[in-house]
């Protein structure tokens, strides 16, 4: 930075060439930045960190920038769409010169407000110049019922009218709002819908003509900014909509979408979740991990929950972190070495869970916290599948037939569970298709040997009490025969005939 040009003259002597300063637009500068990340890299070097939209949103958004569009991302909470619009900063320039002081970062070459082309006529030469880095040249905007236009475009402040002795109309005694100020940078608005009609009104000629004008007064200013935009597709019908008009002036509509696997979900979720902690070393099994990730799936095909609302990414995320901590809360008050998060972990971390379904009616009958343990326990069930499908675990089942039961705390100390799960016959013999043996630490064996436990329960194939008391499951009753009358009996009134 202290290299860099600080007076108009030393930048007209610069790398920061004039003709390219005036010609040159947002737009055209996220384009000619794009085309070079593709030339170097191809579609994976534009966004790095998102996960699972590589063939569908990507591809969209790129040829959205690459068209000089406006564009909107549509979709369901928890589906990074914010963090998608923060990402585009990654397509501008490092510096950026612009008029020191100037409130809507006007162009050296080019200025727009009266102040700087003043400060020019004055300083000539001289004239300072600051930058701004990427980053500063985002602007965002969650979009309320009480935005106005004053906090989007700007208003006439009387006060610097008097102050200054101009004039209510002059350009000086404009205050100006978040879309000037975001002036040759971005300006994001999320939630769309939720802006009122005629604030929605207030964008058209910023998109169409590219100008604004404050309070009915004669101020244009012709501003250079690339308009972006997000929205929840409920809100079209549940608390607001996108006027026709505006929607018209967006050019590219882009729908974002959960993901489409497991895996890309695992993949997030391990992205995003605070799991690497200064405390006892972490070992997290692939079956945890896939467990919290189906909870997730199973929510959002579940009837009981609203799919208009949509279930967020940030529920496995949250519940990754609340299994962690309990399984670190087990560790520090056993003195175990290392943290290995367990099945009833994730029935621990409920809170995390239940706070992000937007139930149906039939879901609010059962209430939320039934609600989660079926989605907990059909999850398991499908993980369960995917590592003992064809397996024989009779002999497990057996001894839970022959009165065997078995209590598993998630409190209770690694070494002293896997002592009691010994019991069970067959049982850590069973262990091999998740990767562990009789040689991994007690954590792990136990980990493992639970998640076993859980998936013949989730499957009905034994029981387990609400104090996790594991024990035989319960017997189908034998299919009871329907009596038959015999000739003398009359089970029913005979039907009266009628002529």
């Amino acid at each position: 930075m202290s290299s860099l040009p600080r007076t108009l003259g030393e930048l007209r002597r610069s790398t920061f060439s004039e003709e390219r300063l005036r010609t040159r637009r947002v737009k055209d500068e996220l384009r000619d930045n794009l085309t070079a990340r593709l030339r170097a890299n191809g579609d994976a070097s534009v966004f790095p960190g998102i996960v699972g939209y590589d063939d569908t949103v990507v591809p969209q958004i790129i040829n959205a920038v690459l068209s000089r569009h406006n564009f909107i991302l549509l979709g369901l909470r928890g589906q990074a769409k914010s963090r998608i619009l923060r990402a585009l900063t990654m397509l501008l320039d490092s510096h950026m010169p612009y008029l020191a002081g100037c409130e809507v970062h006007d162009n050296p070459y080019a200025p727009i407000c009266r102040r700087c082309r003043e400060d020019i006529a004055r300083l000539g030469e001289d004239s300072p110049i600051a930058y701004l880095s990427a980053d500063e040249r985002y602007v965002e905007k969650l979009a309320t019922p009480d935005v106005t236009i004053a906090d989007l475009i700007g208003d006439i402040d009387p006060i610097k009218a008097a102050r200054g002795g101009h004039e209510l109309s002059s350009e000086l005694t404009v205050h100006y709002g978040l879309l000037p100020r975001a002036n040759r940078g971005i300006f994001a608005i999320n939630e769309l819908p939720d802006l009122a009609g005629k604030i929605q009104v207030g964008l058209f000629n910023i998109m169409q003509e590219g100008d604004v004008q404050i309070k009915g007064y004669p101020i244009r200013l012709p501003l250079d900014v690339a308009l972006v935009f997000s929205a929840n597709p409920e809100d079209y019908t549940a608390r607001g909509k996108i006027i026709t008009p505006l929607k018209d002036r967006i050019g590219s509509e882009i729908r974002t979408h959960y993901p489409a696997t497991v895996e890309e979900g695992i993949a997030i979720t391990a992205q995003e979740a605070w799991t690497r902690r200064n405390g006892h070393p972490l070992h997290l099994p692939n079956y945890v991990q896939e467990v919290i990730e189906r909870v997730a799936f199973a929510a959002r095909e579940d009837k009981k929950i609203d799919k208009r609302s949509g279930v967020s990414q940030r529920l496995p995320i949250s519940a990754m972190e609340n299994v962690v901590s309990n399984a670190e809360r087990r560790a520090i008050r056993n003195d175990e070495k290392v943290v290995v998060p367990r099945i009833s972990d994730v029935y621990a971390a409920l809170p995390a869970i239940t706070g992000k379904l937007e139930l149906e009616y039939e879901g609010e009958m059962k209430g939320a916290d039934h609600v989660g343990r079926e989605l907990i326990r059909a999850a398991i069930a499908k993980t369960y599948d995917e590592y003992y499908t064809g397996a024989n675990v009779q002999q497990i089942v057996q001894w839970f037939d022959l009165g065997g039961e078995i209590q598993l705390s998630d409190s209770v100390p690694a070494t002293e569970a896997l002592e009691n799960l010994k019991k069970i016959q067959g049982l850590v013999d069973k262990l091999g298709p998740l990767g562990i043996s009789q040689k991994d630490s007690p954590e792990q064996q136990v980990s493992a040997a639970e998640f076993i436990l859980e998936g013949l329960h989730a499957h009905k194939r034994i029981g387990r009490s609400e104090e996790r008391v594991f024990k035989a499951g319960e017997k189908k009753p034998e299919a009871v025969r329907e009596k038959s009358f015999e000739p003398d009996e009359k089970p029913y009134r005979q039907r009266r005939q009628f002529n």
